[in-house]
């Protein structure tokens, strides 16, 4: 009896103790979980309000923008809006010297205007469901785990072939809780995504790097995209004869501003959160891991830095790859400080010996539940030198674009010799328009000097037996370092995108040869084949013996602390996170406000500094405090504001709502010190960054003169 009650009883395990502050919730669960605390805050909508299958609700106006990102719509015309560097790469590849989009700004004058994207796309959830019965169906406590997975693939396989669907609907099914429980999502995609509107970067990026994850935040990190359909309304591929999209419901704008302590939403798409690892795990994340990727990204991004400054080209070339690089690396250096500073790994040991505590009253849950930390701990110092390599070999293939096309190739060729020939050329055309967006813009120099700071870290840090022979054996035939990677970058095809691409179209069957033979090619690939049998290899066996035991430990925890939240951690669908609009005491004693203004930005402005200038338009306009109805009450005009809102990537534009599910904000970055919130979530100093609405339709209003967006828009007073 107890091998089965144990799983069956875990949907009903969900935490019914709930505080403020923390939590990312499935919507179709927070009737029964959340809306009564939510209500206590101050909401005034209902659950049914936010997701409702049969009427159109909140949750029909959320969008996963392009699959890593969050928008919303915002207009009965399917207006979308968005965080500007959620939009930066459909702006990017817009932008030329003579229309410089992300220099100038662009808004659409009218809907002839708006700019197809190719490959961006939106995805709505039309309804979800809890299929854990299904396919957990014959699992059960003490099933082996072989046994496990093949009923759990085939339930899986059954549920997606009877599972019932419409035309253009989709699904999705993902874990939760570790594979303790399994949610079903039906989707809707749509593909015509037309650029609309967005901010100059000196608005959208203000206070660039040196700003990420920092409070007070001065930055309009917006944009506007619309979706297009059929006549029909049904999702469509590209086509002239498509329509502004009719959604079932569109947010309204709220004009009211907000005070301190107000209730506070955020709706979206989070990415990946590890609440629930052992204290061992953490520690080694944060105390060994980050900082071997943040050493690695300091070098590369002083290259590109340094590049940047010195040329108007490189500047506009190389920064989608600037910020892509440096987010991550800011927050892996916030997120390992945190964690020290609030003594989180203290704190996650506390709860693994009460929880082994709780089990003595229990012998025989504790014959199942009281070995999983000492092996998942085992497992965590086994996997750690392999980790480290990873780590350094990661970095290298992520920063050197030499290494990225070269892997990239890698993987087209692996269908010239498995498939023949003719299977590639087919291919030819998806390759080269791969390659036309690659090497556009790509500067071979300064990749080289970042190959300059990468490679030798990896041959004095990473322990000779991870090393690829080929690697050491190349390094000795070159005679130092400093050759073998300028014969690499001065011999290869690779670094040169023209005549490669030529190549291509030209004779793709010779091609497979050359780039076979490019010495740059073999030797990432040799690199990467070593270490995928080497590395890789032992680290995912160990990855693959370690998730079972975390599943069960998870289930161990929900069982033994009832008392306890536990939420379900963020894998890319559909969350609600709740809060208060509010300031916060940093680490060091320093309070900080809610909300910053235009005064702010104007404060910081550096003119001809590309993280602070500040148009003239904008000075102009707070010169004459024109600031239309979009100010306080006492005449400012708010910029970005604070919320105790759980969020992490994927969070990026989603929208922050009030008491009324009214749009009030943009989220688009966390405070340095809660960077922390994706394995551990501290309420009292966790905080997620909005751009102020208001902020927002300024810019598009009076800014930007693009008046008749915001007629389009549903705004309340």
């Amino acid at each position: 009896m107890f091998r089965k009650a144990l799983l069956l009883l875990l949907p009903f395990l969900l935490p019914l103790f709930v505080t403020a502050g923390g939590g990312m919730w499935l919507p179709l669960l927070l009737e029964n979980l959340n809306e009564a605390e939510m209500k206590e805050m101050g909401m005034k909508i209902s659950a049914k309000d936010i997701y409702d299958i049969n009427n159109g609700s909140l949750k029909d106006a959320i969008v996963h923008f392009g699959g890593f990102c969050t928008g919303e719509v915002i207009s009965s015309k399917g207006l979308v809006l968005t965080n500007h560097h959620c939009g930066f790469t459909a702006i990017q590849s817009h932008s030329t010297l003579e229309n410089n989009y992300l220099e100038d700004g662009f808004w659409a004058a009218n809907h002839a205007q708006e700019i197809p994207n190719p490959g961006l796309f939106v995805t709505f959830i039309d309804r979800i469901e809890d299929v854990t019965p299904r396919v957990l169906d014959g699992v059960y406590a003490d099933t082996p785990e072989a046994e496990r997975a093949r009923l759990v693939a085939e339930n899986l396989r059954q549920l997606r072939e009877k599972y019932p669907l419409k035309e253009h609907e989709e699904l999705l099914v993902k874990p939760f809780y570790d594979g303790n429980q399994y949610f079903a999502f039906v989707t809707k995609k749509y593909t015509d995504i037309r650029l609309v509107g967005a901010p100059p970067s000196s608005i959208g990026k203000f206070g660039a790097d040196t700003d990420n994850w920092e409070w007070p935040r001065h930055t309009g990190d917006f944009s506007l995209f619309r979706i297009y359909a059929a006549p029909d309304g049904s999702p469509a591929a590209y086509s002239s004869d498509n329509v502004p999209y009719t959604p079932k419901k569109h947010l309204e704008i709220s004009l009211q501003g907000l005070q301190p302590g107000d209730f506070s939403m955020v709706f979206g798409f989070p990415g990946t959160t590890d609440q629930y690892l052992p204290a061992s795990a953490m520690q080694q994340r944060t105390e060994v891991l980050n900082p071997i990727r943040i050493g690695m990204r300091d070098l590369s991004l002083a290259v590109i830095d340094s590049a940047m400054r010195a040329s108007a080209q490189v500047k506009i070339d190389y920064a989608s790859k600037q910020a892509r690089i440096a987010n991550a690396w800011k927050k892996w250096r916030g997120e390992s400080e945190g964690v020290a500073a609030v003594n989180a790994i203290a704190q996650r040991q506390d709860l693994e010996k009460e929880f082994l505590r709780r089990l003595q009253a229990k012998p025989a849950e504790a014959e199942i539940y009281a070995p999983l930390l000492p092996e998942l701990n085992a497992l965590v110092v086994r996997q750690e030198a392999v980790a480290k390599t990873r780590a350094y070999v990661g970095e290298m293939n992520y920063n050197i674009d030499l290494f990225r096309v070269a892997s990239f190739l890698s993987g087209q060729l692996k269908i010239a010799q498995s498939n023949g020939l003719a299977a590639f050329r087919e291919r030819v055309p998806g390759i080269v328009a791969f390659l036309e967006e690659f090497y556009t813009g790509y500067h071979p120099g300064i990749d080289q000097r970042v190959a300059q700071a990468l490679i030798p870290v990896y041959l004095d840090e990473v322990p000779e037996n991870h090393q690829s022979f080929y690697v050491r054996d190349q390094v000795e035939f070159a005679g130092s370092r400093q050759k073998l990677i300028n014969d690499l970058f001065e011999r290869s095809y690779l670094t040169r995108g023209a005549r490669l691409i030529k190549l291509l179209q030209d004779n793709p069957d010779v091609a497979v040869d050359v780039i076979n033979g490019d010495p740059a090619y073999q030797f990432v690939l040799q690199l990467n084949r070593f270490n995928e049998k080497e590395v890789g290899e032992p680290y995912n066996e160990i990855a693959q013996r370690m998730a079972p035991l975390q599943r069960k430990y998870l289930a161990g925890l929900m069982t033994f602390f009832p008392e306890r939240r536990f939420y379900p951690d963020a894998n890319s669908t559909l969350r609600v996170s709740y809060g208060k609009f509010e300031g916060f005491t940093g680490l060091d004693g320093k309070t900080f406000d809610f909300m910053t203004d235009l005064d702010g930005v104007i404060a910081k402005y550096i003119p001809g500094n590309y993280e602070f200038d500040v148009p003239a338009r904008l000075r102009e306009l707070h010169a004459a405090k024109d600031y239309g109805r979009y100010a306080t009450a006492d005449g400012k005009l708010p910029v970005c504001i604070l919320g105790s809102n759980h969020t992490t990537g994927g969070n990026s534009g989603s929208p922050a709502l009030d008491a009324n599910g009214r749009l009030v904000g943009l989220n688009f970055d966390r405070t340095w010190q809660s960077t922390m919130s994706d394995v551990h979530y501290d309420p009292s100093i966790c905080r997620n960054i909005m751009v102020d609405i208001r902020y927002v339709l300024f810019l598009i209003d009076k800014f930007g003169g693009a008046p008749h967006l915001v007629e389009e828009m549903t705004l309340v007073n």
